[in-house]
């Protein structure tokens, strides 16, 4: 293994998940199995957002035909600071120490900021934090390692306006034949509340009537994540389905209706991702009625809401259950088939201590860091 034969960073909570405005804490191990003269030893907190996509366009005229790509980008800072373990920290001076061998342990602190946006990834953007670790070595190649850990923000359901509403739409599809409604396909979709955070249940109720004449009619609801990516001279969205709940087919008695069948909301990050000014995320709960007949399938979305702190009177009732076990390779693929998300991310801390009387979040912003 050399004279390096461990460099590591470990957090003391084990999981590596924080509340936004948490101290960090945890060490370094190193272990030697030969001194070693170097600079320092040091690590690096960051946090930041970062976008980034490119469009190709095909140039068919003129001396440069052929394709060329435009990059959109963005980038969005919340901290970065270095922490000086042993020795100096870069450009204090080249004087080098000699760390004898065996194991040695640092222990490390550090202050995150107050209302960081949560963690989240995808194949064009994410918001990420990490901590670095350097070997500093005069001369030679650095030693590196690093981990990712995951913050939490806190987003209230009791602090938003609206989620103890009812939720209801009606929306109709039709053919004209002769100047006459010749068929006609028509949903009222309605849920009992817009606030939810993951492992709660919506309960789904619905009332579909068709015209008989079709073979078949097949209805379900999907729970889509939007997400909005900002660059600085562009957007783009991307919608996900994440969650999906299915009626069997109905066959030539004209009406179908859902009767309270529970959705269950996987482990997401909160609406709106508060604190990050170039992604934004809204959750679309929406009916989807599929006849037989061609042109007369119909849509009917809802907006839901999904926080991190649940509604105080629904967990009084109906505390949050865990998600079915996901089988999620790679949650965050939003150019492809999406797949629901993992939920083996159980929230391991209390809540704040200047929320004492709020309930914790049930599961941890799905994840997926790919380095």
């Amino acid at each position: 293994m050399g004279k390096l034969n461990i460099f590591e960073i470990s957090f003391n909570n084990g999981s590596g998940v924080f509340y936004s405005g948490n101290i960090v804490q945890g060490y370094v191990t190193v272990e030697l199995t030969e001194p070693m003269k170097m600079r320092g030893i040091r690590l690096k907190f960051e946090g930041k957002a970062y976008v980034h996509w490119s469009e190709s366009n095909s140039n068919a005229s003129g001396k440069n035909r052929g394709t060329t790509s435009r990059h959109f980008s963005a980038t969005e800072k919340y901290f970065d600071q270095d922490v000086l373990l042993f020795g100096k920290l870069s450009g204090q001076g080249s004087d080098t120490k000699e760390l004898p061998a065996g194991r040695h342990t640092y222990p490390f602190q550090f202050q995150l900021p107050q209302d960081l946006p949560s963690s989240f990834e995808a194949d064009i953007g994410h918001v990420r934090y990490t901590v670095s670790g350097t070997i500093d070595k005069p001369w030679k190649f650095d030693h590196k390692t690093q981990r990712v850990f995951t913050i939490i923000s806190i987003f209230d359901l009791n602090q938003q306006p609206n989620t103890m509403s009812r939720l209801q739409e009606t929306k109709e599809k039709h053919k004209w034949w002769g100047g006459r409604k010749s068929e006609v396909t028509e949903a009222t979709f309605h849920i009992d509340r817009s606030g939810y955070v993951p492992g709660e249940a919506v309960k789904l109720y619905a009332e579909i009537t068709f015209k008989p004449s079709h073979t078949w009619v097949k209805s379900y609801v999907v729970l889509k994540m939007v997400t909005t990516f900002h660059a600085t001279t562009k957007s783009r969205t991307i919608v996900t389905e994440v969650a999906r709940g299915a009626h069997p087919r109905i066959t030539n008695n004209g009406e179908d209706n859902w009767t309270g069948e529970e959705l269950i909301i996987p482990p997401l990050p909160p609406s709106f991702l508060v604190g990050c000014k170039i992604i934004d995320i809204h959750y679309i709960l929406q009916l989807n009625v599929e006849p037989s007949g061609p042109d007369l399938h119909l849509e009917v979305p809802l907006e839901i809401i999904i926080g991190t702190i649940p509604l105080r009177s629904v967990v009084d009732k109906h505390p949050p259950m865990p998600p079915p076990n996901y089988n999620c390779a790679n949650m965050y693929a939003l150019e492809t088939t999406p797949t629901a998300p993992p939920a083996e991310m159980l929230y391991p801390l209390p809540p704040p201590s200047d929320l004492p009387n709020l309930p914790p979040p049930s599961y941890n912003e799905c994840i997926n860091v790919r380095l």
